[in-house]
């Protein structure tokens, strides 16, 4: 019996979902009426079709979106933007590369050091170990926070900047 009611549940979850069948489109539904992208198609010459093209006598062809994207990148607020993030990256990176390896080079190589007891049956190596486990936190929390005060900002103003020259044209 409860076989029978679960595939029945089974059953139900299918047919309905939020409250309409399955197969049911949706008239809202925002892609109905756009044009496929075409790619890989070709045209009546054996060339492949990059766009739609534009109908004959219409407005003029927006510009693409791979286009903007281009000029946004090359643009002095981008540019900075990254120069931000790779200023603070990088040797971030490199520094904490640096401690990691140390670390891995002094347990393998200084088992006089690393084995030296520091507090009752806690030595230097397990210190050295919760360290790494503490700098990968503390390296956290400042991409979070140099991302927050130096780039955020910046980056949300190109993103709307971006949003705002790619609506409404080709993809």
């Amino acid at each position: 019996m409860h076989a029978v009611n679960v595939a029945a549940d089974k059953e139900s979850s299918v047919k309905k979902q939020d409250g309409r069948d399955a197969g049911q489109v949706r008239l809202d539904d925002p892609w109905h009426d756009a044009p496929a992208s075409r790619r890989g198609e070709v045209d009546g010459a054996g060339t492949p079709v990059t766009s739609i093209p534009p109908q004959a006598g219409g407005p003029e062809p927006l510009p693409r979106a791979g286009d903007i994207y281009v000029e946004v990148r090359r643009s002095a607020a981008f540019q900075e933007v990254r120069r931000r993030y790779r200023r603070f990256v990088v040797p971030v990176s490199v520094a904490f590369f640096a401690w990691y390896v140390a670390y891995v080079v002094a347990a393998t190589t200084a088992h006089g050091l690393m084995s030296r007891p520091v507090v009752g049956a806690v030595n230097v190596a397990m210190l050295a170990g919760l360290g790494q486990f503490a700098s990968t936190f503390l390296v956290t929390w400042a991409y979070a926070r140099h991302a927050r005060l130096h780039r955020d900002r910046a980056a949300l103003e190109l993103r709307w900047d971006t949003q705002e020259l790619t609506r409404g044209i080709e993809r």
